[in-house]
C-alpha cells in the first residue's frame, strides 16, 4: 500500500518568505521544509558555523601543528567509501599544502574489514608513522587504538558516527556526535568533520606566524590567490561537497552551504581534475552540475573502487592534478561501476527468488543471505529491497572465519543503529561488531547464528515500529498551480542544494491524459491535461498504457532538445484516480 502524503507548510513561514522576495511557489517549498526566514537559505560562507564549538578541534589543530613544526610522519588511515575517499584526499591535499608530511592507506574491505582495526595498525606501522590519523571511521575504535598505543603511535580520530558505550582511547577525538560536544549541526559526513580540523589548524598556524611573510587569504576568494602563503582550503571544497551528497547525510544549513559552495566550485570550472574526470565520464557537464549529479553519477562510480576492488583507486583520482591520468582512472572506475550493476542486478533476482514463496508485508524486517552475494554491494542490495518492500533490510554475504556481514537500510520510524544495539544487550553474543546511523549501518555475526539473528531482530523491530510505520508513504508538496509550471520556477528548483532531510520537490494532482505514446522502446510520452490546460510528461520504465485518468507524483524538469529548453513533468509515482 502506497499513501500520497502532501507536506504542511505555515502559513505565517510562507508569507515571511515571500516578504524576503521569494516567488510564493518556493516560499511554500521552503516553509515546508522548516525554513521560516531567509537567513535560513543563506549559502554563503559568512553563514558557516565556526569551528570553535566542535569539541576537541584546538586541541587537535595543536597537536597538527606541531606535528608539522616536528616534521612528523602522518599516515591516514580511510574508509572505502566515497565520504572516506574524500575525506582523505581532503585531508591528504589540505595537509600537505600547510607543510605536512603524510601518506595514506585505506583497508581492504574484504580483508581487513571497516575502520582502524587492530590488523590495520599493524599494517600500518610497516609504514612506520609517528601518529594516525582516521578520517570518516575511529570512533568506534576501541581495540584497534589500544593497539596503535602499545606500538608507540598516536592517534588522531577524525568521525562523525555515532560513539558506542566506550570511547577509544586515542590523542584527541574530533566528532560533532561524540559526548560533550555542543558543534549545533550533527550531520557533517566525515569530510566536513575534516575539512573543519583543516580550518582550525590554519588558524592555529596563523597563531604561530606560520604565514607571517604573506598576507593572511580569506577563507573563500574568487582567484587563485598565488600572492597568499596561506593555502585556500576553499580549493577543497568541490571534494567537501562530494562526499557529503554522497554519504546521504541529513543537508541541514551547514551542509547545504558546503555543498552549494563546493558545486559552485565545480560550475566555474575550479574542480579537481578527478571530479572533471567523473563527470565526464557519466556525461555531466560540469557548469550544470547539480546535487543530484553528484549523489547519482559521480559518487556511485567513485563508490565502485571500494565495492568491487581497492578505494586506492578512487583516492588517486582525486589526487592526481594530471587530467589525463584522471581520465584514465576515471573509465576504470566507470568499468566498475557497470560490473557492479551487473553484479547487483543478479543479486537482485536471487533475493526476490528467495522471497517467491515469502509475503514480505507479513512481518516488521527482511534480513536475507546468499553465501553467492558479493560483499561490496549488500548495502546497494538492502536499499533496493527495502524501496520494494518497505521493511528495515539487512543482507548479508559470507566473510572470513565463518563470519557474515551484513549491510542494513531502513525505513522511517526505525533508528537502525538503535534497533542492533537493542538486539546486542538482549543477545550479547550474538552480533560481533556493529555501527552506524539511523538509516543505514552493518554488522557481523556467526554465520550459524543467522536464524537466530533473524529472529532477534524481528522481535526489536516489532517492539519499536507502529503499524503505521509499515505504509510506504510518498511525501509532497501538494499540488502545483499551473501557472507555476514554468521554466522559470524549474530553473529556479534547479539552483537549489537538495538531498537527505531537504529533499528535492515533487508535487501531486490529478491528470486526464490527452495523448501517450512508448518511447525509446520502454518509456511513455504523456500530454496531461488539467483544467483545459497542456502540459507535457515522461514516464520511464513503463510502456504499459495508463488509464484516461490518473493521480500523479511528478516533479518539474528543463528538457533540452536542438539546444531549446521546455518543460516537462517527470512522473514519479503514478495510481488511477
Amino acid at each position: 500500500m502506497t499513501a500520497i502524503s502532501p507536506r504542511t507548510a505555515s502559513d505565517s513561514a510562507t508569507q515571511n518568505l515571500i516578504a524576503n522576495g521569494y516567488p510564493p511557489a518556493l516560499a511554500r517549498i521552503f516553509a515546508a521544509r522548516g525554513i521560516s526566514d531567509g537567513s535560513q537559505m543563506d549559502t554563503t560562507f559568512a553563514a558557516l558555523l565556526p569551528f570553535d564549538q566542535m569539541k576537541g578541534i584546538r586541541e587537535m589543530a595543536r597537536l597538527l601543528a606541531d606535528a608539522i613544526a616536528a616534521q612528523k610522519r602522518l599516515l591516514v588511515i580511510a574508509d572505502y567509501d566515497a565520504d572516506g575517499a574524500t575525506a582523505c584526499t581532503v585531508a591528504v591535499r589540505g595537509l600537505r599544502s600547510l607543510g605536512a608530511l603524510i601518506e595514506f592507506i585505506v583497508p581492504n574491505r574484504f580483508e581487513y574489514g571497516y575502520g582502524l582495526t587492530p590488523e590495520i595498525v599493524r599494517l600500518a606501522a610497516e609504514l612506520k608513522p609517528d601518529i594516525l590519523l582516521t578520517v570518516d571511521n575511529g570512533i568506534a575504535s576501541v581495540d584497534g587504538v589500544a593497539e596503535a598505543n602499545r606500538l608507540g603511535m598516536q592517534v588522531l580520530v577524525t568521525d562523525h558516527h555515532l560513539p558506542g558505550d566506550q570511547l577509544p582511547d586515542a590523542a584527541c577525538i574530533v566528532n560533532p556526535n561524540q559526548p560533550g560536544c555542543n558543534f549545533p549541526s550533527k550531520n557533517l559526513a566525515g569530510v566536513g568533520v575534516m575539512f573543519y580540523v583543516l580550518l582550525a589548524l590554519r588558524a592555529e598556524l596563523r597563531e604561530r606566524g606560520a604565514f607571517e611573510k604573506s598576507p593572511p587569504a580569506p577563507l573563500l576568494q574568487r582567484g587563485e590567490s598565488a600572492q597568499s602563503g596561506e593555502p585556500n582550503l576553499a580549493n577543497l571544497l568541490d571534494l567537501v561537497a562530494l562526499g557529503t551528497v554522497a554519504d546521504v547525510v541529513k543537508l541541514d544549513q551547514n551542509n547545504r552551504i558546503l555543498v552549494q559552495q563546493g558545486l559552485q566550485r565545480i560550475r566555474a570550472g575550479r574542480a579537481c581534475a578527478g571530479i572533471n574526470a567523473l563527470l565526464r565520464i557519466a556525461k555531466r557537464e560540469p557548469a550544470k552540475t547539480s546535487s543530484l549529479d553528484l549523489g547519482f553519477a559521480v559518487g556511485p562510480r567513485l563508490n565502485a573502487a571500494g565495492r568491487l576492488d581497492d578505494m586506492s583507486l578512487g583516492i588517486a583520482c582525486l589526487l592526481t592534478d594530471d587530467a589525463i591520468e584522471a581520465d584514465s582512472i576515471a573509465k576504470e572506475l566507470d568499468a566498475l561501476n557497470r560490473e557492479r550493476r551487473s553484479i547487483e542486478a543478479d543479486m537482485q533476482d536471487s533475493a526476490l527468488a528467495t522471497l517467491e514463496n515469502i509475503d514480505p508485508q507479513e512481518g516488521y524486517t527482511l534480513s536475507l543471505f546468499d553465501e553467492g552475494w558479493h560483499q561490496g554491494v549488500i548495502g546497494i542490495l538492502a536499499s533496493r529491497l527495502k524501496d520494494k518492500f518497505h521493511r528495515p533490510t539487512i543482507a548479508f554475504a559470507r566473510a572470513n572465519n565463518g563470519e557474515i556481514k551484513g549491510s542494513g537500510r531502513s525505513i522511517p520510524g526505525l533508528h537502525l543503529r538503535d534497533a542492533l544495539d537493542l538486539v546486542s544487550k538482549r543477545h550479547p553474543a550474538l552480533i560481533k561488531k556493529f555501527g552506524g546511523h539511523a538509516a543505514a549501518a552493518g554488522l557481523s555475526i556467526a554465520e550459524a547464528d543467522f536464524n537466530a539473528f533473524v529472529s532477534a531482530f524481528e522481535q526489536a523491530a516489532s517492539e519499536l515500529l507502529d503499524e503505521r510505520d509499515l505504509i510506504r508513504r510518498i511525501e509532497t508538496d501538494g499540488a502545483l498551480e499551473h501557472a507555476d509550471m514554468t521554466l522559470e520556477i524549474a530553473r529556479l528548483l534547479d539552483q537549489q542544494v537538495w538531498g537527505q532531510g531537504f529533499p528535492a520537490p515533487q508535487f501531486d494532482d490529478e491528470f486526464a491524459i490527452a495523448n501517450q505514446r512508448v518511447v525509446g522502446e520502454k518509456h511513455l510520452r504523456l500530454r496531461l491535461e488539467k483544467q483545459g490546460r497542456l502540459v507535457d510528461a515522461i514516464l520511464f520504465n513503463q510502456a504499459d498504457p495508463l488509464p484516461d485518468r490518473v493521480r500523479l507524483v511528478y516533479s518539474l524538469d528543463i528538457n533540452e532538445y536542438n539546444s531549446k529548453q521546455s518543460l516537462q513533468l517527470i512522473v514519479r509515482h503514478w495510481q488511477p484516480e
